[in-house]
């Protein structure tokens, strides 16, 4: 450890899309309890080169993936407060090299502290696996081949090279994109996906809840109880409040998707058998304001996998958070380097530098009264490809083998150990949000959010 750099501070199946058709959610998807309607999300077809495909992920929906299943990144170029981290388009910048100074990106660490480890740093490529290409491939619709400067060639989707991740361990994981790059956020890596099969004006965004379908503009969508297949009862004042989805008189109806004639020359649009409204008093966007409401529920495309069960959900002062059996508020970690590469220091395999400095001044025990495992019961078992068990060496941070001396048996989502905080006292407490650098955007803790009323954190 060098002190330059102590910081003072029930799985979706991953079914495959054959080829450019593939199988897609044919089957009707049963209603969910009043939290939307479940399913896998379709995804529209798109053109592809021999050798990927689209599977199915457990929180990103549809995703690219190359011909053994893994999922495929990019590292678009993000600005920072003295500088920028990423690629640019037709640009790749991972290479076999290893960062051995801070870059200075991301006040207030200066440029040219030495990083942490370097005997163990890997080199971007190490962790980043460029989805290399053939000599002889072609351009096909939006990928492209791109020129390296070792003399290799690159595939690229929409202009950014692409990557496989080393975290990822099975087809249509996305162990290596838990976190959005936004605001004082690092620039992360993201998961590249084609676009979903919905509608013109539609979109759906990746929420801890599932995959929420909202409008272009990010209004969250949403259905109503009352209504029946082919006709709404919302009218008159309802429609005031929630403003019905306009369809046209004539357009293409993709799987799932229906129009329905609330009056003569007037139609909605519905998913999977529910007419869609908005909600004219959401004050955020992907708001889940609406679903207070009874009656009245947001609508997703997917629902994620489900916590724990002992897990439970929490009233706070800001909105919904996962909590454990006690009613103690659930902690995710964030942490990526300040370094050209921008390397992720938040999972077990990375240096644990980082979050030691940050939550024990680099004293681990003092780091495990602070932020403390969730603890997994004896016979618990991984749930999920989000929700997992692993065996934590506390002294390290780093895996153990199951049962070995003074290892903990812990609940992990995305492969990450989330925590509690001992400075939470009652139930909803979330006193640890934002415990770091910049709110724990750079460098620290985040309440696990299910709903978060004012900072969208659940999205």
């Amino acid at each position: 450890m060098r002190k330059s750099l102590i910081l003072a501070t029930v799985a979706i199946t991953a079914a495959v899309f054959a080829g450019a058709a593939g199988a897609q959610d044919k089957a009707k998807a049963p209603r969910d309890g009043g939290r939307g309607l479940i399913g896998v999300e379709r995804a529209k077809i798109v053109p592809m080169p021999p050798g990927f495909q689209v599977l199915a992920s457990e929180i990103e929906g549809p995703v690219f993936a190359d011909r053994n299943g893994m999922t495929l990144y990019k590292w678009q170029l993000k600005a920072l407060r003295n500088g920028s981290a990423g690629e640019r388009k037709n640009e790749p910048a991972c290479y076999d090299v290893k960062t051995t100074e801070t870059a200075g990106l991301m006040s207030p660490y200066p440029p040219g502290l030495v990083l942490p480890e370097l005997d163990t740093r890997p080199a971007c490529t190490d962790v980043w696996k460029p989805v290399y290409a053939d000599a002889n491939a072609q351009t096909v619709d939006k990928w492209t081949v791109l020129a390296r400067k070792d003399g290799t060639k690159q595939w690229a989707y929409d202009g950014f090279a692409l990557y496989t991740s080393v975290l990822d361990k099975v087809p249509g994981e996305v162990a290596a994109a838990p976190k959005k790059a936004r605001g004082d956020s690092p620039s992360y890596r993201e998961a590249v996906k084609p676009p979903s099969d919905v509608p013109p004006g539609f979109d759906v965004a990746t929420t801890t809840k599932g995959r929420l379908l909202v409008t272009t503009s990010q209004q969250s969508v949403y259905m109503f109880d009352g209504d029946a297949s082919q006709k709404t009862k919302c009218v008159g004042e309802c429609t005031q409040t929630w403003k019905p989805i306009l369809a046209p008189s004539v357009g293409q109806v993709t799987e799932g998707w229906t129009i329905v004639e609330r009056s003569p020359g007037v139609n909605q649009w519905a998913f999977r058998g529910r007419p869609l409204y908005v909600n004219v008093l959401d004050r955020e966007p992907r708001s889940q304001e609406g679903s207070d409401v009874p009656g009245w529920h947001n609508v997703y495309t997917q629902l994620a996998p489900p916590p724990p069960k002992d897990f439970t959900m929490q009233v706070s002062s800001s909105g919904e958070v996962l909590a454990d059996a006690t009613g103690k508020t659930i902690y995710r970690y964030a942490c990526a380097d300040d370094s050209v590469d921008q390397l992720n220091c938040d999972h077990p395999t990375e240096t644990q530098v980082y979050r030691f400095g940050m939550c024990g001044a680099g004293d681990p025990e003092r780091c495990l009264q602070t932020f403390p495992y969730v603890l997994a019961g004896k016979d618990a078992q991984s749930l999920s490809q989000s929700w997992t068990v692993v065996w934590i060496d506390p002294k390290t941070g780093r895996y153990a083998a199951p049962n070995a001396a003074g290892a903990l048996k812990v609940w992990a989502y995305l492969q990450r150990p989330v925590y509690t905080y001992a400075g939470d006292k009652r139930p909803g407490d979330i006193n640890a949000d934002g415990f770091g650098e910049f709110r724990g955007l750079r460098n620290g803790f985040k309440a696990f959010w299910l709903r978060d009323d004012f900072y969208n954190g659940a999205g």
